[in-house]
C-alpha cells in the first residue's frame, strides 16, 4: 500500500451517531463500528466515567473528515 491509499484516523460523518469516532475507528482499523461501539459501552458499565472520558478524549484528538 502506498502513501496515497492510506487512510488517516478521522472522525466518520458517514457512520456516526453521536461524533463520528467509532466509525472513524472502524474505517481506520478496517473492522465493523459496531465493536468499537460495543467496547465504549462496555467502559460505560463501570459507573461511566472510563467510557466517557476515552470517547471525549477521542472526540478532541480525532480530528473530523
Amino acid at each position: 500500500m502506498n502513501a496515497q491509499q492510506r487512510h488517516s484516523l478521522r472522525r466518520s460523518k458517514r457512520d456516526r451517531i453521536l461524533a463520528g469516532v467509532c466509525g472513524g475507528l472502524g474505517e481506520f482499523f478496517g473492522v465493523s463500528p459496531f465493536w468499537f461501539r460495543l467496547a465504549m459501552l462496555i467502559a460505560l458499565i463501570p459507573g461511566g466515567v472510563p467510557g466517557i472520558l476515552i470517547y471525549a478524549i477521542a472526540w478532541i484528538v480525532i480530528p473530523s473528515e
